[in-house]
């Protein structure tokens, strides 16, 4: 187990492949394909000003990073899509900008867990 990367945290994706590193190697390979979807359609819903749209985006981008362990990243998307659905926008620009940035910045560090496998 290697828990020395910024964003992710591999260990309850571990636990849930049960040791099955097929399993576990598919997992990654779903979110990697996920991670450009979900900070395009953020980026555009965001710019759009299409808030509902943009609540669901968050709402769905983070089921899946929470179970890479990106618990920081979880709880952000959280308040994105919360911030969202309750019309309270001042700080949803800059908390969309630190989401992408943490879901872009767990794309190598994915790579080279998949590598490791």
């Amino acid at each position: 187990m290697n828990d020395s990367f910024q964003y992710i945290r591999t260990k309850q994706v571990e636990e849930i492949s049960a040791g099955d590193n097929e399993f576990l190697i598919e997992l990654v390979d779903i979110f990697l394909s996920q991670i450009p979807d979900f900070v395009a359609k953020m980026k555009t819903e965001l710019e759009a000003k299409n808030w509902l749209n943009l609540a669901r985006e968050a709402h769905t981008a983070k089921s899946s990073a929470m179970t890479f362990g990106m618990d920081e990243t979880g709880v952000l998307l959280k308040k994105i899509q919360l911030n969202c659905e309750e019309n309270e926008l001042e700080h949803v620009p800059e908390m969309v900008k630190h989401a992408v940035e943490q879901l872009e910045g767990a794309v190598p560090e994915l790579e080279q867990f998949k590598k490791s496998l």
